[in-house]
């Protein structure tokens, strides 16, 4: 994950495919671990974002949905987008959110 932010932060002419449901991000997800990615609030999630930023599944580059979330998505809508995502209380989306809104960029990820 670290290098597909890493990719999109130093390169937002990057295409993206995106897609409803799991994706390349959750193909690396430990064999012999119960994936979470293959549930109903994963595909609610992102049906609610694409139909926010008002696009279906297609390839666009990083940049061009950086455009979308900036016009349509407010950080709040994380909170209340992602309640049940393990990760929302850690407020990296809207941490993430708040920047492209901003126009500012992304932070690099430090390395432990």
């Amino acid at each position: 994950m670290t290098g597909i932010y890493e990719t999109l932060r130093l390169h937002p002419e990057t295409l993206v495919e995106i897609v409803e449901g799991p994706d390349d991000i959750c193909k690396a997800f430990p064999q012999d671990q119960h994936a979470h990615c293959e549930n109903e609030s994963v595909y609610r999630k992102d049906r609610t974002i694409l139909d926010r930023i008002g696009v279906a599944e297609s390839a666009l580059a990083w940049s061009e949905i950086c455009e979308k979330v900036a016009k349509r998505v407010v950080p709040e809508d994380i909170r209340h987008i992602c309640h049940d995502c393990q990760w929302e209380p850690l407020g990296l989306c809207r941490d993430g959110v708040r920047l492209i809104t901003q126009n500012e960029p992304l932070p690099k990820i430090s390395s432990k």
